[in-house]
């Protein structure tokens, strides 16, 4: 049993860096696209800043995956997450491990 809690303690830790992973590389894409599409917006017509749009656009999505990855929601926060695995388990156990 011990066995089994460690590894899935690890595979809980692996997910959480590949989480952690694809969220510093969109920031970084996010970071270098929006930067460069600046300069384009600069050398070609600086009076209206459209790059703005894409920085828009491309930022909420990135707030949301930092909602996500660093797990801010309050919603959905890790007491909750273990309260419902808590209730699946005990309805699988009525059940007799059966899903209908």
């Amino acid at each position: 049993m011990e066995e089994l809690n460690k590894e899935s303690k690890y595979f809980r830790a692996k997910q959480r860096v590949e989480e952690l992973k694809k969220f510093y590389g969109n920031l970084t894409s996010y970071v270098f696209v929006i930067g460069l599409l600046a300069v384009i917006n600069y050398i070609t017509y600086w009076e209206y800043k459209w790059f703005l749009w894409a920085a828009l656009g491309w930022g909420i999505g990135l707030f949301f995956h930092a909602v996500r990855t660093f797990r801010m929601n309050p919603f959905f926060n890790r007491q909750w997450e273990e309260r419902k695995i808590r209730e699946f388990m005990e309805e699988d156990e009525k059940r007799g491990g059966r899903w209908e």
